[in-house]
């Protein structure tokens, strides 16, 4: 076992055994195993503890990556995982779900060297299942309580973070969520085989027992409007995320078996939860014996036809208008989805769908990449008489979300927000137009990662906080 750090000369950067594609097919199990503590160790001792840490840099939430690497490899395993927790809520999904190959790993020295990235996610998810399993791992604990509550609207990985972070500072926490359990789109928007749901419920189990109050099944709007609730706790937060599907606009995109991405993965989800979910039982929404065609390049996409197969689909395409080095989801979820079996329709557009009643077949055209635009993408426009057709028995549109009406949704017109329809904030408290009301997630920043939700979730805490002690000492000297 290494002693020392900068072990990459000696010791090859790998990643946990994976499991065969052809084994992963058939269910939706977690397709990586667990490292062994040796394994474990080896691989943070890879780690070059260089001057500028590029990976905790380019860390969403400037995770001490250098530090807990360097405690794994000591068998500080508890010290590790301390560290972890210190700057995130939720390392364990971190670790699981995080498209490291763009974010830290991407940018390791080591990887841009040559060397080999060290396997920053895969040690992470090590040290938190290590520090669950050991009991080291506890709720949430106010030194002292502070007479004052705050209102979260949202039970995603934003509010949950912003929760934690506030009842550890005293408040008395309610968390309001629309659907029936805790979490989001971590329990259904994400498909067990990147995120076991039990990996999530033990943690929203956690922050109950540290006091905050789940009320689930709350629709603000139609249990309450924001105004009741903002005269119910001393502030508000807003962490809905962005669930609107957009819409693709074409001939036939009104026939029957055309779906969302997120109706798609949800009825997948609760199957899983043990739900009753009859658009999937009868077969409405399940891929089984079917022809797929997903539509779309990011994550979600990749969740999509990922699920598709192992619900048995017949075949499972991709079709993206882009090639395969613009893709904006993780490179690694494409690789893992060639390997089960997807076919890439790369530089492809839908322009039409057809059948009588049902989906029969998608139109779509080729595309070529012309020049760059304002973000340095290059723009795909169609190759003219390029039009070829998919025979498909199911479309899914994951071409991305946009946020709901809220200010109609919650009566609250005096919101503000952008002409995107996101939240309008202050950097950096995050407190919208509406004094004491804050926002945090993809309402305000746009459909982003979960690692950016809860980094936002943990800076609204805090400008919560500020706001709320700024309140009272002004209160106090009146």
């Amino acid at each position: 076992m290494p002693d020392r750090m900068q072990q990459f000369i000696r010791i090859d950067g790998a990643m946990p055994d994976k499991r065969a594609a052809e084994e992963r097919r058939k269910d939706f199990d977690e397709i990586y195993d667990e490292y062994s503590d040796d394994a474990a160790v080896r691989q943070a001792s890879r780690c070059e503890q260089c001057g500028i840490p590029y990976c905790q840099v380019h860390c969403p939430l400037q995770n001490n990556i250098p530090d807990w690497l360097r405690l794994a490899t000591e068998g500080r395993l508890q010290e590790a995982y301390e560290t972890s927790q210190a700057t995130n809520t939720f390392p364990e999904v971190c670790g699981r779900i995080c498209p490291q190959d763009r974010l830290c790993e991407g940018s390791c020295v080591l990887e841009q060297s040559r060397h080999g990235t060290v396997t920053i996610g895969a040690v992470e998810k090590y040290i938190t299942d290590t520090a669950w399993k050991e009991g080291w791992v506890k709720a949430p604990k106010a030194r002292a309580k502070l007479g004052m509550s705050v209102g979260i609207i949202g039970g995603g990985p934003a509010g949950l973070a912003a929760a934690d972070r506030l009842c550890t500072m005293g408040y008395e926490v309610h968390v309001y969520d629309r659907y029936d359990r805790m979490g989001g789109l971590l329990i259904y928007g994400i498909p067990n085989f990147k995120l076991e749901k039990e990996i999530v419920e033990r943690r929203t189990k956690l922050l109950a027992e540290g006091g905050v109050i789940y009320h689930t099944e709350f629709e603000v709007g139609r249990d309450a409007s924001l105004a009741d609730l903002r005269a119910e706790h001393d502030a508000i937060l807003i962490a809905t995320g962005v669930y609107n599907a957009r819409e693709l606009q074409a001939p036939g995109s009104g026939l029957q078996n055309i779906f969302a991405a997120m109706d798609f993965l949800t009825a997948s989800n609760r199957k899983g939860l043990g739900d009753a979910v009859p658009a999937f039982d009868d077969g409405t929404l399940n891929a089984q014996g079917k022809n797929v065609v997903v539509i779309g390049g990011g994550d979600t996409a990749m969740d999509c036809v990922r699920t598709a197969v192992r619900q048995g689909a017949n075949s499972v395409k991709c079709l993206y208008r882009r090639d395969r080095t613009n893709m904006p989801g993780s490179q690694r979820e494409v690789a893992n989805a060639e390997e089960e079996g997807v076919e890439f329709i790369w530089l492809s557009a839908p322009e039409a769908f057809h059948g009588k009643d049902k989906l029969e077949a998608v139109q779509a055209h080729r595309m070529h990449l012309g020049v760059a635009d304002v973000t340095g993408r290059q723009t795909p426009e169609p190759i003219k008489d390029s039009s070829f057709n998919i025979d498909a028995d199911i479309a899914i549109k994951a071409l991305g979300f946009d946020p709901e009406d809220l200010p109609t949704l919650f009566g609250a017109p005096e919101l503000g927000v952008t002409r995107w329809g996101t939240v309008k904030v202050t950097e950096p408290s995050k407190m919208t137009e509406l004094d004491g009301v804050f926002a945090a997630g993809d309402i305000y920043r746009g459909a982003s990662l979960v690692v950016w939700a809860i980094r936002d979730g943990r800076e609204a805490a805090d400008g919560i906080h500020q706001y709320l002690q700024s309140a009272r000492e002004r209160a106090d000297a009146a």
